[in-house]
């Protein structure tokens, strides 16, 4: 078996060597940040007819690049720790050093005196602030409003990477708008729902079904990377002469992925791992991602049709302001929302992409999808093209009044790039009316409570509660454990 799995290392190496833009920052799935993203999605022409003006844009965004939360910072510590004690153990043993890099000796974390994390960094700013330019730039014929927070409203979620990211868009978005400053800044609205009752940016954080779904199976997706870390392990622990553990390379592997996004460092973690090696680590990424936010469960995106529905209804209330005659400047030209990879992964799910058109079938019969093949087999699934850092979906309403079989149309870029919709025979210029019926209709006959809701098992015997007991429990509630947020989340 260990043979085998060497022959398929050596099998994947040869092939990504034969590619020599082979780049590490391209491969670091969720945490590639844009620009790396934006290098590598395969571009598809854009098919706008000609008559055809925007009058609507929808906008769903994930958080810039940020800092390792103050959780997975510690675990960076105790990483240090752990480095030191297996030098230590292979100097007792009178064993070489000559293959152990110079920078894992004596390496400390570059956030060890931190005392706080995952905010949003220089870099993800820049990704912001440029998204924002760049999206007025290519539609002038929707911003051409004077700003009012309810023509463009700018909607975030209360954790601060996300409303933070949300103003270095507005910033980039609305620059020489205004009179503040050299740079003609001007003040904007970003507004946000309480975190315990936002069903439409953090619907997974007030999804209890949701949570018990994935608390249940993050063993076994644990489970299902053991192999591929198991492989790289024997791999790195023969090439260094020092004893690995798979908790060693798991964590060598998240090192190497914010030291090369975050840090811009790719000679250092990242050169511990041969591409062969990259690639598996960045398939167990995916594969996680698979299961626990994309199409590995219909629970995964049906939890998401309240922004789904929340962004038919902008589109439909741009065509009766258009239908109308609406005077310019007193209805919503563009709906601005940021959020997280939670948030960004269910809503791609939502609109099937990243399929063909027989997964697109299943997905509407609510069958489960074959997870992402491992490497060196290709797959569409990547989550560095999926929900990098600033990944974004966005809708583009039309109107084409020369087309006498349907007068509006949505586009879907993907991270600004159109993308095909398996839902709408693989096109990204869709008829509205053809998009609501054949991508939307059927995640919309279920209700956001009923998916979410999880109800309480009838006790087999029931005993008669004391005044004594009732009292004891108003006096000493029990806290609910489901009002806790993951401090981790994407």
């Amino acid at each position: 078996m260990f043979a085998i799995s060497i022959l398929v290392l050596l099998s994947i190496t040869a092939q990504l060597k034969a590619d020599h833009g082979f780049d590490v920052r391209h491969h670091l799935s969720t945490v590639t940040t844009y620009d790396a993203a934006k290098d590598i999605v395969k571009a598809y022409a854009n098919n706008i007819p000609d008559g055809c003006t925007p009058i609507h844009l929808n906008l769903v965004a994930r958080h810039g690049a940020r800092s390792p939360t103050i959780k997975r910072m510690r675990e960076l510590d105790k990483l240090a720790s752990h480095l030191e004690e297996l030098i230590k153990d292979a100097e007792e043993q009178k064993m070489s050093l000559e293959k152990v890099p110079l920078w894992l000796r004596g390496w400390k974390s570059p956030w060890r005196a931190k005392l706080k994390g995952g905010e949003l960094i220089t870099k993800g700013e820049e990704e912001m602030y440029n998204l924002g330019i760049r999206i007025r730039e290519r539609f002038p014929e929707l911003f051409e409003e004077e700003y009012h927070p309810d023509v463009y409203p700018i909607k975030a979620t209360q954790v601060p990477r996300a409303s933070a990211s949300a103003v270095a868009f507005g910033i980039g978005f609305l620059s020489e708008k205004g009179t503040l400053g050299p740079a003609r800044h001007r003040a904007f609205a970003v507004t946000s729902e309480s975190r315990a009752s936002d069903i439409i940016l953090r619907f997974h954080d007030c999804c209890g079904k949701y949570k018990a779904f994935r608390k249940s199976q993050e063993p076994a997706v644990d489970k299902l990377k053991e192999s591929a870390l198991d492989e790289i392990t024997s791999a790195l622990t023969s090439r260094y002469g020092l004893n690995f553990t798979r908790k060693n390379v798991a964590m060598l592997w998240f090192l190497c992925k914010q030291e090369a996004s975050v840090l811009d460092i790719t000679d250092q973690a990242c050169d511990l791992f041969s591409p062969s090696e990259v690639a598996l680590l960045e398939w167990t990424d995916d594969l996680e991602m698979f299961i626990l936010k994309g199409y590995g469960n219909s629970i995964n995106y049906r939890m998401g049709v309240p922004l789904l529905a929340d962004v038919v209804q902008s589109m439909e209330q741009a065509i009766k302001a258009k239908e109308e005659k609406h005077a310019p400047g007193s209805y919503e030209k563009a709906r601005l929302r940021f959020a997280h990879a939670e948030t960004v992964v269910p809503f791609t799910c939502l609109l099937g992409l990243f399929l063909d058109d027989s997964e697109f079938q299943k997905i509407q019969r609510e069958e489960s999808l074959e997870p992402p093949p491992k490497p060196p087999q290709s797959r569409n699934w990547r989550g560095s093209n999926v929900a990098p850092f600033a990944g974004n979906n966005m809708l583009v309403l039309h109107s084409c009044p020369a087309n006498s079989a349907s007068k509006y149309f949505v586009q879907v870029l993907h991270n600004e790039h159109p993308i095909p919709m398996a839902g709408c025979n693989g096109s990204d210029f869709c008829p509205f009316e053809e998009f609501k019926e054949k991508i939307v209709a059927p995640h919309l006959k279920h209700d956001y409570n009923s998916v979410c809701t999880v109800q309480p098992e009838e006790p087999e015997h029931k005993p008669a509660t004391s005044k004594l007991s009732r009292l004891f429990r108003w006096l000493f509630p029990m806290q609910n454990d489901d009002t806790q947020h993951t401090k981790d989340e994407l």
